[in-house]
């Protein structure tokens, strides 16, 4: 008896994985929609081809602001309310905004609908991680957790060729409809255990001002922020910037920055599975994230100082760009195991959107480093100043593999 019912607790828990897997994939796909048709979207709603640039630029940071929004205001649900209720609520709100953004005719409205998207999209994969975190065995949850993100960035792959065979307001249309159909799956979802023993205990949950109050929790939190810092500067820089940066290598023609986008993403996708499986093999995650590290320092210098590169060997170093920072979803994993159950969502959720908006101050740094030296030597400074800081903060860190989690933060 005993066993059959561990048998159906398993089927559960995997079925939660599966769900967890398919939200992310969602979301991922609502993230970066906006950058693959922007061009499109911009013409059909009549924005002139030089105002583009500074358009995109307002919509895309409505989109961040509603990303580190959100990501304070579900990693606070999701402590004290729960998991679930952050799961269904974030895919609810982005659905809905996504849906809404396929019949919009000026850059206003675009930008308040993608701050509301972004909003939502804050929330899916902070939750996902944390419950699946929760409700598998401490020596498996890697597993889980690797399939979670492995499944999920596969939706900017997605993203890319629906943009290519349909009208950009169709390609909005899909993604909030997918979320819609996901959310029918999620209903029979259940909620993780250590959350439901600690929401008994009257433990302060979701307070926010811990992490700040106490030297140690922020420490800790700070660390964690910044061993994911150069995840973003390679997918929204090195690779979206690819025709200025070919320019600047005297590229046989002009690299594309969207099929490098997808096949870095490719990269991630794989990176994330592989990142996981030699957490496992290894007992550790943080030795897997400093093997990234070195992949990212190596694939990037090569790319920089690649004379005369070719589309092809472009996009063949934006896929090993990508195995270089497909440990997004151990980053998440590494946040959420650092700190106690009635933290642990507000952390996950947070951490990863924080270090989106990080994105902003590195690009603004790097921007003064291309006025003062061009273009290669500022990208190369950031990318070694970057890693530099994640492989410290990483020594800093606690090895959190097979770590129980049954714990709470006083």
């Amino acid at each position: 008896m005993s066993t059959i019912k561990e048998k159906q607790s398993s089927r559960k828990v995997w079925l939660l994985v599966m769900i967890a897997s398919l939200g992310y994939f969602v979301d991922i796909y609502d993230l970066i929609i906006f950058s693959i048709v922007r061009i499109q979207s911009f013409t059909d709603i009549g924005v002139p081809a030089e105002e583009m640039r500074v358009k995109g630029e307002f919509v895309l940071n409505m989109q961040m602001g509603g990303l580190l929004l959100g990501g304070i205001l579900w990693g606070i649900i999701g402590d004290k309310f729960g998991r679930l209720k952050v799961l269904f609520g974030s895919i609810l709100l982005y659905s809905v905004a996504n849906i809404a953004n396929g019949f919009v005719h000026d850059v206003l409205m675009y930008g308040i609908i993608r701050f509301i998207a972004g909003v939502g999209l804050a929330g899916e994969l902070g939750a996902g991680i944390t419950l699946v975190s929760e409700s598998m065995h401490k020596s498996k949850r890697g597993y889980g957790t690797m399939l979670v993100a492995g499944v999920g960035v596969l939706g900017a792959i997605l993203a890319y060729f629906v943009s290519e065979e349909f009208d950009w307001r169709t390609a909005y249309f899909v993604g909030g409809g997918m979320g819609l159909l996901l959310l029918l799956l999620r209903i029979g979802s259940f909620e993780s255990g250590l959350f439901k023993d600690q929401d008994k205990s009257g433990v302060v949950k979701g307070d926010i001002r811990m992490l700040f109050t106490n030297k140690s929790r922020l420490k800790r939190y700070v660390n964690c922020l910044c061993i994911g810092l150069p995840i973003w500067f390679v997918v929204g820089v090195l690779v979206t910037q690819a025709p200025e940066i070919g320019k600047a290598l005297g590229a046989t023609g002009t690299l594309s920055a969207g099929q490098g986008v997808m096949f870095t993403y490719i990269g991630i996708s794989i990176g994330d599975v592989l990142a996981g499986i030699f957490a496992q093999i290894l007992k550790s995650r943080k030795k897997v994230v400093f093997i990234c590290q070195l992949i990212i320092i190596g694939s990037s210098l090569w790319y920089l100082s690649s004379d005369g590169i070719t589309a092809t060997k472009f996009l063949s170093l934006a896929f090993i760009m990508g195995l270089g920072v497909g440990y997004w979803a151990t980053f998440v994993t590494i946040s959420a195991e650092q700190f106690g159950t009635n933290l642990r969502a507000t952390v996950a959720t947070t951490a990863p959107n924080f270090v989106r908006g990080a994105l902003i101050p590195s690009t603004m740094l790097y921007g003064l480093l291309v006025n003062a030296f061009g273009i290669l030597p500022a990208a190369i400074t950031m990318v070694v100043v970057l890693s530099g800081i994640a492989i410290y903060s990483l020594t800093q860190l606690e090895e959190s593999f097979d770590k129980d989690l049954d714990y709470l933060e006083e």
